[in-house]
C-alpha cells in the first residue's frame, strides 16, 4: 500500500489555524465611541455602572452585558465553529466573516437583553427626574437609548 500526496495543504492550514488562533470577538461598549453629550460619564461608564452596579450611589445592578451574550451562545457557537471548520479547510478569509457573525449574533442579544430585561425597576427619585427632563418612559436602561446604541462587536487581533 502506498500514499500518494495529491495536493499538500498543510501550510494553508497551519496559517489559517494560526489567524484563528491570534483574533478574538469582543462584545461590549468601546470606551473610544462610547461619548455622550448629556452626562459628564460615557456609555462605557454607564454600562459598567448598570452591570456592576453601585451602592455608593444607590444604584442597584442591572445586568445586561454578561447575560445577554451568555443567552446568545446557541446563536453564536455555530459560528464560531465554522470559524474553526475554516480554519481546518485552510480558508483564512472566511474566519474573520464566521467571526464577525458571531459578535453581530452577541451583540444584538445584549441589546435585546437591554430592551427585555427584567431588571430592578427605576426608583420614584429616578422616574421624577425623568419626568423633569420630558421623558415617560420607565424602564430601567432606556432613557435616551444611546447606552443601547453604543453597544456593538470587534474582531481583532489579541492584545491590540
Amino acid at each position: 500500500m502506498s500514499l500518494r500526496v495529491v495536493k499538500d495543504r498543510v501550510a494553508d492550514v497551519l496559517k489559517s489555524v494560526k489567524a484563528l488562533t491570534s483574533k478574538e470577538v469582543l462584545v461590549g461598549i468601546p470606551s473610544t465611541t462610547a461619548g455622550r453629550d448629556d452626562t459628564p460619564i460615557n456609555n462605557a461608564e454607564i454600562g459598567y455602572l448598570m452591570e456592576t452596579g453601585s451602592p455608593a450611589q444607590n444604584i442597584p445592578e442591572r445586568p445586561f452585558l454578561v447575560p445577554g451574550v451568555d443567552g446568545a451562545s446557541k446563536q453564536f457557537i455555530p459560528h464560531l465553529k465554522a470559524a474553526g471548520l475554516s480554519a481546518l479547510e485552510g480558508k483564512v478569509a472566511t474566519i474573520d466573516r464566521d467571526f464577525d457573525r458571531a459578535g453581530f449574533v452577541a451583540a444584538n442579544a445584549v441589546k435585546a437583553k437591554i430592551t427585555d430585561g427584567p431588571f430592578t425597576p427605576l426608583s420614584p427619585k429616578t422616574l421624577q427626574k425623568r419626568r423633569a427632563k420630558g421623558r415617560t418612559g420607565e424602564r430601567p436602561l432606556i432613557d435616551t437609548g444611546q447606552l443601547r446604541r453604543a453597544v456593538t462587536h470587534v474582531v481583532r487581533k489579541k492584545g491590540s
